[in-house]
């Protein structure tokens, strides 16, 4: 009898074990309670099982079956079905079923990009009363949890969220402002997928695939980076970080006082300034010490005065004449510092700057007109050639920052590829500011990036971005940008079908790469969106947009689109700021310019016959040209000189 009884104990064990290792039927994270599907479009599900597994989907009146393959995957498509809700989802396998509840069909928006699409409700302008007025239930969002990979991956993290007070805080203020425009005009179910990651460039949004068809010049910073395996680099390279934070904590420069003037600087190299430290050193981050001598009349001594180092990525240490004067941290904020009265003398001066860089690149990298030293109501230029020493550098420690940004594709492949299949009816996307220090390669990237996802969709869907904002501090003359030239290559990006942006140069902050009214920037994506998708035509999407030019004598004289019903001078005098001239010397000059009628005339006393115009060409440009709509003008140039980011 005992042995009897154990033996069916064992039997007993052995079935339950066999059961317990079956696999249940299960869903891709952004299928879930409360999610929002793409009205009108194929509906495609999919999951995993175990092998040859039969699984079967209800949905509505619909019933379909699919049979998993042999490593466990399954895939089915529902019939298109018109907005409304809420529904439930079931999903049955052999051991389990799935119900999902709360479901909406309507219009899905993938919203993507780097931080400014990132930035949620709680950090906008008047945070608290968005929030508490949050009431929108057929507004969902979904938070794709950060993540890289070196491959193509299945899956991703997140959750569908209905929005309401309490969860609005965490949601993409730009894909909320943008929805609640949309929902609000529409009275139909709106799911924003945000997919997004702040500081990150748009190489690592793009697929593989299509990052090999690139020309080699597209990868050159990339060409020492190679992983195997992620896990063992993250590893490897956590070892490496302790003994380089080390290192960082114990500066020999700092130790050896390389700030005082006796200290012999005979063994240091020369470096051009400004630029990234990436030109001459390659891709590396820590710190580097520069020295500038300069030699000043007699008259500044025991006078005040300032340094002006332009922006510097990411933090310095800055002395003069082995005086400390001041530091500042951040790669945006301009470096300028008062000099005591005590500490300039006639002759040789010794200008030390101590950099340190944490990621991405590194240096003096400003523009050369805003590095000067003044004194005596007298202005010392400082670009040129600089002396440079290596202190401590991840190169030596073999130790790189595990980032989105180190290779290509990382944030496609866990962040994008994993949702290809999801109906979208399209996309929003802020993004540029990490790729201005090269921005004629956007010309090729971001039409490259678009056509990309459009391909792994399997159709066309619309794609709108936000034009860069305003930033940074205004210019006193015409002066080339990287920034205007990111600009300039996002609009260039309108020749590709179904494509629109949002102009935001009007609403930007000097002083914070993150402006806080992000309801502007949804509102002007949704305009778009509702004039080109929803039959809104009555709805101005944009701005006046330069349409040509004709010189008349010493006049340029510009006409735009978009402009129907005439201009508005946001200036009580009504002059227009922020356009420039320039004959064939290629010098421009701040212009003069007037409204005729329909169009712009631009002048300048100083270019007698002119052959190119500029208008909101610069960092931070003044702009106060808007339509009747509110909306503003489009910056633009008419000439195709090179620019400073141009590499051929």
């Amino acid at each position: 009898m005992n042995k009897i009884i154990k033996t069916v104990l064992i039997i007993y064990c052995l079935c339950f074990g066999f059961l317990s290792l079956q696999a249940e039927v299960t869903l891709p994270s952004v299928f879930s309670d409360n999610m929002v599907i793409q009205q009108n479009k194929p509906i495609r599900i999919w999951g995993w099982a175990d092998k040859n597994e039969s699984v079967e989907v209800r949905f509505l009146s619909q019933v379909k079956k699919a049979k998993a393959d042999k490593d466990g995957k399954w895939k089915l498509t529902l019939n298109p079905v018109s907005y409304g809700g809420p529904y439930s989802l079931e999903v049955k396998g052999k051991s389990n079923n799935i119900v999902l509840k709360n479901i909406l069909i309507g219009e899905v928006w993938l919203c993507s990009g780097q931080s400014n699409m990132e930035w949620t409700v709680k950090d906008v302008n008047n945070a608290n009363s968005e929030i508490d007025n949050a009431n929108y239930p057929q507004i969902r969002s979904f938070n794709v949890v950060k993540a890289i990979g070196m491959k193509p991956e299945e899956k991703l993290e997140g959750e569908w969220q209905v929005c309401s007070p309490s969860t609005v805080a965490n949601f993409s203020a730009v894909g909320y402002f943008f929805a609640r425009k949309l929902n609000q005009e529409l009275n139909i179910p709106i799911g924003i997928i945000n997919s997004s990651w702040g500081g990150t460039d748009i190489e690592t949004w793009t697929s593989p695939e299509a990052v090999a068809k690139l020309d080699s010049k597209f990868m050159e910073r990339y060409k020492d980076f190679a992983i195997k395996d992620l896990d063992v680099f993250t590893k490897e390279s956590e070892s490496s970080k302790v003994l380089y934070m080390e290192a960082m904590s114990n500066d020999p420069g700092m130790n050896q006082e390389w700030y005082k003037p006796s200290y012999n600087t005979a063994s240091w190299k020369k470096m051009q300034i400004p630029q990234l430290w990436e030109n001459v050193l390659g891709q590396i981050d820590g710190i580097v010490w520069f020295k500038y001598t300069i030699s000043l009349p007699e008259e500044v001594k025991g006078k005040p005065a300032t340094i002006h180092l332009g922006t510097i990525d990411d933090d310095d240490i800055t002395w003069i004449n082995g005086v400390k004067i001041g530091e500042t941290g951040g790669y945006t904020n301009e470096r300028v510092y008062n000099i005591s009265k005590d500490v300039l003398t006639g002759g040789t001066n010794t200008i030390i700057v101590k950099v340190t860089d944490y990621a991405g690149g590194g240096g003096i990298y400003g523009e050369a007109d805003n590095i000067y030293l003044e004194a005596g109501g007298k202005k010392y230029p400082l670009a040129g050639e600089w002396l440079y020493k290596e202190a401590v550098t991840n190169k030596e420690f073999n130790y790189i920052e595990l980032s989105p940004n180190m290779y290509p594709s990382l944030l496609y492949n866990a962040m994008i590829n994993p949702i290809i299949r999801y109906g979208i009816k399209g996309t929003i996307w802020y993004q540029g500011e990490n790729n201005a220090g090269e921005s004629y390669k956007y010309r090729t990237l971001f039409p490259t990036m678009i056509n990309d996802w459009r391909t792994k969709w399997g159709y066309e869907f619309p794609f709108y971005w936000v034009q860069l904002a305003n930033y940074m501090a205004k210019d006193a003359v015409p002066t080339e940008s990287g920034w205007a030239e990111l600009r300039e290559a996002q609009t260039m990006t309108l020749s590709l079908p179904q494509t629109g942006q949002a102009v935001i140069t009007d609403i930007g902050d000097a002083d914070d790469i993150h402006p806080r009214n992000k309801q502007d920037v949804g509102l002007r994506l949704a305009l778009v969106a509702l004039n080109k998708d929803y039959g809104k035509k009555d709805i101005v999407y944009s701005g006046p947009a330069f349409k040509s030019m004709n010189i008349n004598g010493n006049k340029a004289v510009i006409e735009f689109s978009n402009a129907d019903k005439g201009f508005v001078v946001k200036n009580k005098y009504g002059y227009i700021d922020g356009f420039a001239i320039a004959g064939a010397d290629k010098k421009f000059v701040w212009a003069k310019a007037y409204i005729d009628g329909n169009k712009i005339v631009v002048s300048s006393d100083r270019v007698q016959n002119p052959v190119a115009v500029r208008y909101s060409w610069g960092n931070n440009p003044d702009v106060n040209l808007f339509n009747t709509e509110g909306l503003p003008a489009v910056p633009f140039r008419t000439d195709n000189w090179k620019g400073i980011t141009q590499y051929d």
